[in-house]
């Protein structure tokens, strides 16, 4: 359940990279248990705000706030303590060809923690099965994975450490749209079932229409409009609208609606 406190601050952030200016005065809040959707035209610096978020982009100026702490003014260790409990979906999964899935969830275990391996194997496996994978999935290499099976590994790999903040990057991209609309369902039933919270950038409109408790576009270097689908609908932005109230997005929505109204609902 969303509880309108900010787990995430981003105030006044300025990215760029020489003279390229990619984020400048940029604002957002993202809220304790909810699914954020994060949005905007390509090139417009979604994967580099994430990015900044977690600390692998260096930013110019402005304050980032994580679980309340000031991520300018901690110690190192603290640091340690935040990184723990933000786990991440890399666009395309990137995984580690060298590992099979039990290893490459395992990775964060080994660089966090120090347990014993037979402990080590059995958390992968309760993480293998806790994203819909089968546990035979376990010894299998990337190579051996279907597209899906490997964005459920990448996932498995994100919450090794049960972390309260997860970031996907472009989770359905690739996936054919009944296994997009699967792991959207794995999603917000993880989010229901831990108490997750998500940062999902995405482009795909179903995800937005079903999953996200609100969404964000950016554009023009820092954030346009917040707020639910009802919230885009509205908006008169040339963009958001043309996004959101084009051809595509209401074919999504008439759908949407039959399938309600089919179900009862």
């Amino acid at each position: 359940m969303v509880d309108q406190t900010p787990i995430i601050e981003v105030r006044d952030i300025h990215v760029q990279f020489g003279r390229h200016v990619v984020l400048h005065e940029l604002d957002l809040d993202v809220y304790r248990g909810e699914i954020l959707g994060f949005v905007g035209a390509s090139g417009t610096g979604k994967s580099v705000l994430l990015r900044t978020i977690l600390g692998l982009n260096r930013k110019q100026d402005g304050q980032i706030t994580i679980l309340g702490r000031d991520l300018d003014k901690i110690k190192d260790e603290e640091r340690i303590q935040v990184d723990m409990r933000m786990g991440v979906l890399f666009q395309h999964g990137a995984l580690f060809s060298s590992l099979t899935v039990k290893e490459n969830i395992q990775v964060p275990m080994r660089e966090y923690l120090s347990l014993p391996k037979a402990l080590m194997d059995e958390l992968a496996l309760l993480k293998i099965e806790l994203v819909g994978l089968a546990r035979n999935a376990a010894d299998k290499y990337p190579s051996e994975l279907s597209g899906g099976m490997i964005k459920r590994a990448a996932l498995a790999r994100a919450l090794a450490l049960d972390p309260d903040i997860v970031f996907l990057d472009e989770p359905t991209s690739g996936l054919d749209p009944v296994g997009a609309a699967e792991f959207d369902e794995l999603i917000a039933k993880l989010r229901d079932t831990l108490g997750l919270t998500v940062y999902m950038v995405t482009h795909d409109l179903d995800s937005l229409f079903t999953v996200a408790d609100r969404i964000a576009v950016l554009g023009g270097k820092k954030v346009l409009v917040v707020g639910t689908i009802e919230d885009m609908l509205k908006s008169e932005d040339p963009w958001v609208k043309s996004y959101f109230r084009g051809k595509r997005a209401r074919r999504i929505a008439t759908t949407d609606k039959k399938a309600a109204a089919g179900a009862g609902v």
